[in-house]
């Protein structure tokens, strides 16, 4: 129900064989964590997901599902990867990063290169922003293949790690946070993702939560589409305005992710 198992699955197939069958390990607000679980599933290898508290009980179950062991570790995605490190320096596991990846950044990136095969015109691209591994890959595909396309990130008013990142000319840790999109809250991105935001993508805009959950509630009763609130942040920039967009230009809005939370 996401686009996480391109760059979870592609990091897993860039791994020696050795590390493999190690065992891997992650820390993830949701959905990284399901495509960890899933990719370790395929392999057949161990797997181990640390989830802050805040991610639903619904996601784990399906991270178990899938035959991943799961540790919850404090209060946000930073505190459960502190642990997750951990415990792969003592297990000795394979860690997965969800953004600060080079092999999980292509991955993601190939989001970016199937819409612009399917529809060349687009020329706007609305990318809803967490760590950051999402919107480095696409920005980087889409720029790639179309120079001219602008590509705006979205991050929550109450998580505004990049663009603050960006405004400060160097990474920024956020003092706390305070958004209910778990998915799109780490206090502190990666050099890496930075590079690559500063590098292709055009402009920030930061949405509160109330936004994202309407922009929810509208793809379900319009669409169907049962989104999680993080993955309807893209298209609430583009409903409320926030993002600069001319009335006439050919725009994609990215959900990333499914789930039943943003119309709580």
């Amino acid at each position: 129900g996401s686009f996480k198992p391109r760059g979870a699955s592609n990091a897993l197939l860039s791994l020696g064989l050795d590390a493999v069958q190690r065992g891997i390990v992650t820390a993830s607000g949701g959905n990284h964590g399901l495509a960890v679980a899933y990719a370790g599933y395929t392999a057949k290898t161990k797997t181990v997901v640390y989830l802050p508290s805040s991610t639903s009980e619904a996601k784990a179950g399906k991270i178990r599902a899938w035959g991943a062991e799961v540790v919850v570790a404090g209060e946000v995605w930073d505190d459960a990867q502190e642990a997750a490190l951990a415990r792969a320096e003592d297990d000795g596991l394979t860690y997965i990063h969800p953004f600060d990846d080079p092999n999980v950044i292509a991955g993601q990136g190939t989001c970016a290169r199937e819409i612009l095969l399917a529809a060349p015109d687009i020329e706007v691209l609305l990318v809803a922003i967490g760590g950051g591994g999402l919107i480095s890959g696409m920005a980087a595909a889409a720029k790639a293949m179309n120079p001219a396309i602008r590509v705006i990130g979205v991050e929550p008013t109450g998580a505004p790690t990049l663009k603050e990142s960006v405004s400060a000319g160097e990474l920024v840790t956020l003092e706390k946070i305070e958004s209910e999109a778990g998915t799109l809250s780490p206090r502190r991105s990666a050099a890496l993702n930075l590079a690559h935001v500063e590098a292709f993508v055009d402009d920030i805009v930061l949405v509160p939560d109330e936004d994202m959950r309407d922009a929810a509630r509208w793809l379900w009763f319009e669409m169907g589409i049962a989104a999680e609130l993080s993955g309807a942040a893209a298209l609430a920039a583009l409903r409320t305005g926030v993002a600069e967009i001319t009335t006439m230009s050919k725009v994609c809005v990215l959900v990333c992710g499914a789930g039943t939370d943003g119309m709580s």
